[in-house]
């Protein structure tokens, strides 16, 4: 065996956590704003860096492209240590390690001086790279509560709380036995709660903007 083979096994964890960190914090709703000669999503309505405020652009093709790139953030460094990480030793720990490290990419992206998006995509991403009827079930839950309230952020505030609980009634006594990934379902979903705390206080007073609306 190659003499730095054990010392590559000792890194990846840390590596791969870090790889997917700097893969979070491409802030593709600014990236695809320029690309697409689009005002920078950080000077209107939210101010918030996210496909959600690109649709207020006007722009349905810039949000969703923004949707899609944000998501694969967290769905593909997650898909990639649970099909690739066996051979470099990399367990569960690693997975719910990247898929927090993803998230916190895009919530504080060091490229973008560590002031980013609110990390709902990135966090339905990572949930679908955990385990693809997670994704779907948690997914359907932003759908249906947007569908028929309108509003983006209780939308994701409700699949955030959901997550771990779907992860809970469909692994059973299982669940216990997968700490790394309940922890990471709760850590996603409690930032997301924080970060979402003006909209929160926004939803009460009932001054919250619906989706579709248009800010100045």
């Amino acid at each position: 065996m190659n003499s730095a083979a054990p010392l590559l096994l000792i890194a990846a964890p840390g590596l791969t956590v870090l790889a997917a960190y700097l893969l979070g914090s491409l802030a593709f709703a600014i990236i695809v704003s320029r690309l697409m000669g689009l005002s920078d999503p950080r000077s209107f309505g939210s101010g918030n860096p996210g496909a959600t405020n690109v649709l207020r652009s006007g722009s349905k093709v810039a949000a969703l492209v923004t949707l899609l790139l944000d998501a694969c953030k967290g769905l593909l460094p997650v898909l990639a240590v649970r099909h690739w990480g066996a051979a470099w030793g990399l367990g569960e720990g690693v997975v719910a390690g990247v898929a927090v490290a993803a998230f916190l990419g895009h919530l504080y992206p060091v490229f973008f001086r560590f002031q980013g998006g609110k990390g709902v995509a990135t966090f339905l991403g990572a949930v679908f790279g955990i385990d693809w009827v997670l994704g779907l079930a948690t997914g359907a839950t932003w759908l249906i509560v947007a569908y028929f309230f309108r509003y983006s952020s209780l939308a994701s505030l409700v699949s955030a709380a959901f997550a771990p609980v779907y992860f809970l009634l469909a692994s059973g006594v299982v669940w216990v036995a997968r700490p790394p990934l309940v922890a990471a379902l709760i850590l996603m979903g409690l930032l997301l709660v924080w970060r979402h705390r003006e909209n929160i206080n926004r939803l009460v007073a009932g001054t919250e903007s619906r989706l579709g609306a248009k800010k100045r």
